[in-house]
């Protein structure tokens, strides 16, 4: 049987520590060979402990350090920092200095997207444009209907109306404190789909694109927004 190539990647994940640990579990499943890169000590301990996994103890956007971990024979590198601004240094660093083929950038920002393109990212992740192209699909109020998990479980995506004088009708965005850990992606008002921002305004009977990764703060957020 012929060998799959594909399989035979060599991937350097440089962030936190769910993010490597997730994506670097599924990587190696895949018979990739997957590097990490994680400054905090604990984390760097904790992810040693995935077999077939190698890591490197350090700043991620270090030229040094990039080069302790072979960063110059990567196919790909994957920056999953918590901080937009350095997962683009991260990738247009081993892009350009270190010719890496294939960059991939996790962007909190979406906004951002177009110019972490321009600045050579190869591929942008993020949790807005996520939800907004699966807005795109006519199939979207079938296949969500409730809520969709998605990533084996790591995140959700919860379709939820807002009742008439609930909590939250009639607030802006910026003043519902929502966790870093939910994103109102979408709001489906009548036949418009809007992209929300921190003043926009939430409206009785508006429909809600929850993008969450933490079940308990949802349900919390959920309770508030259908009373």
């Amino acid at each position: 049987m012929a060998e799959n190539k594909a399989y035979k990647k060599r991937v350097l994940i440089i962030g936190e520590y769910k993010a490597e640990k997730a994506i670097a579990s599924s990587l190696i499943k895949r018979g990739c060979n997957v590097t990490v890169i994680n400054e905090n000590g604990n984390d760097a301990e904790r992810l040693a402990e995935i077999n077939g996994l190698n890591v490197i103890f350090g700043n991620g956007s270090s030229k040094s350090i990039l080069l302790d971990a072979n960063v110059e024979n990567a196919d790909m590198v994957i920056a999953v920092t918590e901080s937009d601004e350095k997962n683009l240094v991260i990738c247009e660093i081993c892009k350009n200095e270190y010719k890496v083929k294939k960059t991939i950038a996790l962007l909190e920002d979406g906004e951002k997207s177009s110019f972490f393109y321009k600045m050579g990212v190869d591929r942008v992740i993020s949790p807005l444009n996520m939800v907004t192209t699966i807005m795109e699909e006519e199939t979207l109020r079938d296949e969500v209907s409730n809520r969709l998990s998605i990533g084996n479980g790591r995140m959700m995506i919860t379709e939820t109306p807002v009742h008439k004088g609930a909590q939250i009708s009639g607030k802006k965005l910026w003043e519902l404190n929502l966790p870093r850990e939910i994103i109102i992606g979408c709001i489906m008002r009548g036949d418009e789909n809007l992209v929300p921002r921190g003043d926009t305004t939430i409206r009785d009977n508006d429909i809600l694109l929850i993008l969450s990764s933490d079940q308990m703060k949802l349900d919390s957020f959920l309770r508030i927004a259908e009373k």
